[in-house]
């Protein structure tokens, strides 16, 4: 088991400055962090054999820096990736029609919402809708009929508010 005090002592002592180092060398704060962090984890992990070592903060301060540029190059080469294979199909904006019925499943009960949103987005069975949300058959009926019912309620205020606009 690493020594946890040891270790505690040198992350404390340590972290500020690998942050720092970091930091300069990836021009992100997030970026720096994430490889600082990873860099501790391995120190953590090897905490026996690094602090042995006659400066284990240069040892960290290595192998955070080596994390951090090997993110760098996967971010390079997917940016060749994207020229050289082209942008990705682009999706269509959402009609007004989606963002309404979006907008009127969000003003449902979370239990109604996800009925629907299994049933008729996903194609689930009643059964399988059921089996999913650990409830009987019966109430994923009941759900979908009351959620339907809301819907529609919802939907028609809209329409109704569009047609007093128009």
């Amino acid at each position: 088991m690493p020594d946890s005090e040891g270790f505690d002592e040198f992350y404390r002592g340590s972290r500020q400055r690998l942050l720092g180092f970091v930091y300069v060398l990836t021009g992100n704060r997030a970026e720096a962090q994430d490889a600082v962090q990873e860099a501790y984890i391995k120190a953590w992990q090897r905490w026996s054999t690094v602090r042995g070592y006659d400066d284990p903060e240069a040892w960290v301060r290595v192998v955070a820096s080596r994390i951090a540029v090997s993110r760098w190059r996967s971010l390079r080469s997917r940016a060749r990736a994207y020229l050289r294979h082209g942008a990705e199909e682009s999706f269509p904006a959402p009609t007004t029609d989606t963002v309404e019925v979006v907008a009127a499943l969000r003003r449902l009960p979370e239990e109604q919402r996800t009925a629907i949103a299994l049933y008729y987005l996903l194609g689930m069975p009643v059964a399988e809708v059921a089996r999913q949300t650990e409830a009987p058959v019966g109430t994923v009926k009941a759900r979908l009929s009351r959620g339907r019912t809301a819907l529609a309620g919802l939907l028609a205020v809209v329409d109704l508010e569009e047609a007093a606009d128009a």
